[in-house]
């Protein structure tokens, strides 16, 4: 058994520049599962098309590149060459006042997967660490606020539900996001470890609620958060 083969399928790595370095072309050889791009992998279509070519012909079998294209605050590709995204707050906002002309709330956060799939797929990008199932049940969160859908657990659930298949309808995994629940923390888990006392009652009545719809909705993944419950 090839042990190094199967761990490097264990790794998802992360690059410096806009081009792949000979050194990290050589780790997607290695066999590594996949690569994450962030803003500082990005200037324009062409650019981000190429490295996404260049990546995956490196790689010795399935490579999947991945990104964090929520809308809003948190968009790696953005205006003058990608669509200039709302944010899932304004989503639930508009949810809660019956939707637009001809289109609820659900089918707004469908077709918005759809538009963020359309653009991510024609540069070659395979999966979206979207939608954000978080509840926002604490003003003083830093990290999540207007990224969740907003305050009713039933709302987040559905609207995020409608995002994944949307992004999948259009060949783009999703991502649920941060299992099994961010949105009430007052830490920034990037720089610690926060601690939520809710216990298992709460959890299900509350945080979990989303996760149960993406999970019943069969979306393709679900990221943890780095929080201890």
């Amino acid at each position: 058994m090839d042990y190094e083969k199967l761990a490097a399928r264990c790794v998802i790595a992360g690059i410096q520049g806009p081009t792949p370095t000979s050194e990290e072309l050589e780790l997607v050889r290695r066999g590594i599962a996949g690569v994450i791009l962030f803003k500082r992998n990005v200037t324009d279509p062409a650019q981000l098309a190429e490295l996404s070519r260049a990546l995956k012909a490196a790689a010795p079998g399935p490579l999947l590149l991945s990104i964090d294209q929520e809308g809003g605050r948190v968009q790696r590709l953005r205006p003058p060459h990608w669509t200039e995204l709302p944010s899932m707050r304004r989503i639930g906002e508009l949810d809660a006042a019956g939707g637009v002309p001809g289109m609820n709330g659900t089918a707004i956060a469908e077709k918005l997967g759809l538009l963020i799939a359309e653009e991510l797929s024609a540069c070659g990008i395979d999966q979206d660490f979207a939608p954000v199932l978080d509840v926002d049940t604490n003003p003083d969160n830093p990290v999540i606020g207007d990224r969740s859908f907003g305050r009713d657990p039933a709302r987040v659930a559905r609207l995020g539900a409608a995002l994944g298949k949307g992004l999948e309808t259009g060949r783009v995994a999703s991502c649920g996001k941060h299992f099994p629940g961010h949105g009430d923390t007052s830490q920034d888990s990037h720089l610690t470890l926060p601690r939520l006392a809710h216990d298992r009652e709460r959890l299900w009545q509350v945080e979990l609620v989303p996760f149960v719809a993406a999970a019943r909705a069969g979306l393709a993944s679900v990221m943890t958060a780095h929080i201890r419950f």
